[in-house]
């Protein structure tokens, strides 16, 4: 019989630096060139449509205030992002450790994901003032807390049971081994939660500001200035909203890959 052999799965090809670089900003440019296009050269787009060379007038114009704004909308969702990911790490901890409270924290994660932000927003302002940050913050938590809670929980569930009886047969302490074990295997995951709960927590926090609360923040000016027909100008403050998102991600996204390079290969 003759000897048969298994030919090696092929090997992945990862995408040259540049490459990842340039596809974003390629598009980055398309889409700017059909916005030209169609606002100054055809002159077909509709009112609230402005030239792209208007809204970075307005932007370099009204820099100040769109900038004290940004800091609220940053503040308002930093302060989600934080308290959110607190809560669903110590919550993750608790549902992986014992399993009558997983069952209890499953049902409440799943309505929480559930919530519509532009239902709960008007309530939170309304409970806790027209005057208060605190409504805002709270939906950028819940919206923060979900991705990060399944993340964490599933990172902490990656565990293998045969490397558990190693660290128990060297008589490790419960905290020696999730130190060496369990945070080691779940740090990925958790980053990858705050990766995508950051942004999750920008949107949040602007959404929250078109319906109540203090007269300041991107998303209440972008609302005022859209209504009194100052487009260009609502259109600068949807750039302020980009920004932020982007520093956001990007952000957590070097802190994931800066940690990932440095953590151990499972």
């Amino acid at each position: 019989m003759a000897a048969t052999t298994t030919a090696p799965p092929p090997a992945t090809r990862t995408l040259p630096s540049w490459v990842r670089v340039a596809a974003p900003l390629g598009v980055g440019v398309i889409g700017f060139a059909l916005w030209v296009l169609y606002v100054d050269v055809i002159g077909t787009a509709p009112l609230g449509l402005p030239s792209p060379f208007a809204v970075a007038d307005e932007f370099v114009a009204r820099w100040d205030i769109i900038f004290e704004d940004m800091l609220v909308t940053a503040t308002n969702a930093l302060v989600g992002l934080i308290f959110g990911s607190l809560l669903a790490v110590a919550l993750a901890g608790l549902a992986a450790t014992a399993k009558p409270i997983d069952g209890m924290l499953a049902p409440l994660v799943a309505a929480l994901a559930v919530i519509p932000i532009v239902a709960i927003t008007p309530i939170l302002n309304t409970m806790f003032g027209a005057s208060s940050q605190f409504g805002r913050q709270a939906v950028a938590t819940i919206a923060a807390f979900i991705p990060v809670f399944v993340n964490v929980l599933r990172g902490l569930r990656q565990t293998r049971a045969v490397h558990r009886d190693v660290l128990r047969a060297s008589a490790a302490t419960p905290g020696q081994t999730f130190r060496y074990l369990t945070l080691p295997t779940a740090l990925p995951y958790l980053l990858t939660g705050l990766r995508i709960a950051s942004s999750l927590a920008v949107i949040a926090a602007l959404v929250a500001e078109y319906f109540g609360g203090p007269a300041d923040g991107i998303g209440t000016a972008i609302a005022t200035y859209a209504k009194s027909g100052r487009a260009a100008l609502a259109w600068a403050y949807v750039a302020g909203g980009v920004i932020i998102g982007l520093v956001f991600f990007l952000v957590t996204a070097l802190l994931e890959r800066l940690v990932t390079r440095r953590s151990p290969a499972p």
